[in-house]
């Protein structure tokens, strides 16, 4: 049995050690989700670049004419989202197998796309206006659907990454005899989602777009190297489902 101590023994069951490598991992990406988040609705044009669900209700509104939402920015989200999605799941093929490979190759794309937006953003004279906003709108939901995808790959329980609805249902749903590590990881989701949103919009707000994204791409590095250097002798990485 691997006792897992420190803060992850909330939220890891100390007889499964095969989510142990996981959990930090999809904790930090759900704080990323609500970094980019933030830059895209509060300085893209009220658009999302994780929360399709969001965007979908967006472009509803869009189209009965509600002001300060677009129709082409909720569209471009959707298919770059999408767009990403299905590279992701050409990786997930291929790599699935081994957790840690395909963590490091599907973020290590994400992190390739957030540093390009992250350029673009330092690169224009007025980043939240014209091609530029859209660059990096399509370049954002891009890296949050490669995100999504291999977050459903690893189907770690309660850490999606990017959907909160189903947590705070379970949140509220459940009864004293639920499994503590299950109540752990979703209160863990809901506050890293928050955390981000709150940094990442404080960054957009007060300092500048580039200084937001400067952090998402540091911390999706972070993640690659997490992950490159755990996978390579770690063998809980190798099981291809963890178990919930």
């Amino acid at each position: 049995m691997v006792m897992v101590r420190g803060p992850l023994s909330l939220l890891v069951p100390a007889d499964d050690r095969h989510e142990r490598p996981l959990v930090g991992v999809l904790v930090v990406l759900t704080f990323l989700t609500g970094v980019v988040d933030a830059v895209s609705y509060l300085r893209l044009g009220h658009v999302f670049v994780a929360n399709m669900t969001g965007n979908v209700v967006f472009l509803g509104f869009a189209i009965s004419g509600a002001a300060g939402l677009s129709i082409a920015s909720s569209l471009v989200a959707l298919a770059s989202f999408m767009a990403g999605a299905v590279l992701a799941g050409r990786l997930g093929q291929r790599l699935g197998g081994h957790r840690g490979h395909l963590v490091r190759a599907g973020v290590g794309v994400k992190a390739a796309l957030v540093a390009a937006a992250l350029l673009v953003s330092i690169a224009a004279t007025a980043p939240a206006t014209g091609v530029s906003r859209y660059a990096i709108t399509v370049l954002l939901a891009l890296a949050m659907g490669v995100q999504n995808s291999i977050a459903g790959r690893l189907a770690v329980a309660e850490l999606t990454t990017t959907v909160l609805t189903k947590t705070l249902t379970g949140l509220a749903s459940d009864r004293a005899g639920g499994k503590p590590h299950m109540r752990a990881r979703r209160v863990t989701a809901v506050a890293a989602m928050l955390a981000g949103a709150l940094v990442g919009g404080l960054l957009t707000l007060k300092v500048s777009i580039p200084a937001a994204l400067a952090v998402a791409t540091v911390l999706a590095c972070a993640v690659v190297a997490r992950a490159h250097v755990d996978s390579r002798r770690n063998a809980a990485w190798v099981r291809p489902g963890p178990s919930t």
